[in-house]
C-alpha cells in the first residue's frame, strides 16, 4: 500500500456487491488502496434497506472519503435497478423467489439511497461493467466475463462502455441459463474439470455471438479453471470488482456509462 504522502485525491470508496459476498474499499486517484479491503457474507434474504445498510456499516470502518462508486450484480440504469435476480430469491440463486423482494428491487434507486446515508456523490453500474472497466485496453471489442455465483457479461469498444446485456439470463444449453451452466451451483455439482469445460465452450459461444478482440475472465471461481484458456482470453484478478470504481467517474474512457 502506498505511503501516505504519495496518495491522490478523490478518494473513492468501491464497492462491489456479489452473491456470496460484499466488498468495500477505498482507493485513491489512480486506483490504488488507501485501505485493506473488507468483505461480509452477503446476507440474505436481501432487501434493498438490509443491503444499504450493510453498505453504511461497511463504509463507516473505513477512512473518509470524497465519493462512492458500485458495482451491482443485476441490471442497472442511472443509478436505479431494474432487475436483480439473484436478491429476488431468499437465498440467493438456486432458492425460491420472494415476489415481495422482486417488487422491492425493481425500479430501487441505490444510488440516490447510498448518497442520503453515507452523504456522497454515487455511482452504480452492473459488476461485471465495473470489473471489466479496471482491466480493458481500449482496443477493439472486449468481452469481460465474470465466473462467481453466477455468469456476468460486459462489453467494451474502444474503452467505451456498450450498453449492459444480461447473457446470464439467456438459455445457453437446453433450459439451462449461463447463470445455471457455469455458475457456482455447476461447479460445485459436476467438479472442476467438467465445469472448466463447460467454461470453455461458454466462451466459444460468446466468441461467435460477438467476435470480440479479447476476452477477460474474472471473478472468484476463475481462479479454479483447471485449464489454459485461448489465446485471446486472460485470466483477471477478482479485485478489478473494487478497482474499476475509479473508472466509473472517468466518462470520457467509458463513453455511454451515464446513460446506463
Amino acid at each position: 500500500m502506498p505511503d501516505s504522502d504519495e496518495l491522490s485525491h478523490p478518494f473513492t470508496l468501491g464497492v462491489d456487491i456479489g452473491g456470496s459476498g460484499l466488498k468495500a474499499a477505498v482507493l485513491d486517484a489512480r486506483a490504488r488502496m488507501v485501505t485493506e479491503k473488507l468483505r461480509i457474507e452477503t446476507p440474505y434474504p436481501l432487501s434493498p434497506e438490509r443491503l444499504v445498510d450493510s453498505l453504511a456499516s461497511m463504509a463507516g470502518k473505513l477512512v473518509e472519503y470524497d465519493r462512492v462508486s458500485v458495482g451491482f450484480n443485476g441490471m442497472v440504469r442511472h443509478g436505479i435497478v431494474i432487475t436483480a435476480p439473484q436478491f429476488s430469491r431468499i437465498g440467493g440463486l438456486g432458492t425460491p423467489i420472494d415476489k415481495d423482494l422482486v417488487t422491492a428491487w425493481h425500479n430501487f434507486d441505490l444510488a440516490n439511497a447510498l448518497e442520503d446515508v453515507l452523504g456522497k456523490p454515487t455511482r452504480v453500474a452492473n459488476d461485471a461493467d465495473v470489473q471489466g472497466a479496471a482491466v480493458v485496453e481500449g482496443k477493439g471489442l472486449e468481452l469481460v466475463v465474470t465466473l462467481g455465483t453466477g455468469c456476468g457479461t460486459a462489453l467494451f469498444y474502444n474503452g467505451g462502455l456498450l450498453p449492459h446485456m444480461e447473457f446470464a439470463h439467456h438459455p445457453l444449453h437446453g433450459d439451462e441459463t449461463y447463470n445455471d451452466y457455469v455458475g457456482d451451483s455447476a461447479l460445485r455439482e459436476v467438479g472442476e474439470h467438467k465445469w472448466t469445460k463447460r467454461v470453455l465452450r461458454t466462451l466459444d459461444i460468446l466468441r461467435n455471438l460477438v467476435f470480440f478482440d479479447k476476452c477477460f475472465v474474472g471473478g472468484g471461481n476463475a481462479k479454479k479453471l483447471t485449464m489454459e484458456l485461448p489465446p485471446d482470453c486472460v485470466i483477471i484478478d477478482n479485485s478489478a470488482g473494487i478497482l474499476g470504481g475509479v473508472r466509473l467517474w472517468d466518462t470520457g474512457h467509458l463513453g455511454v456509462v451515464d446513460t446506463l
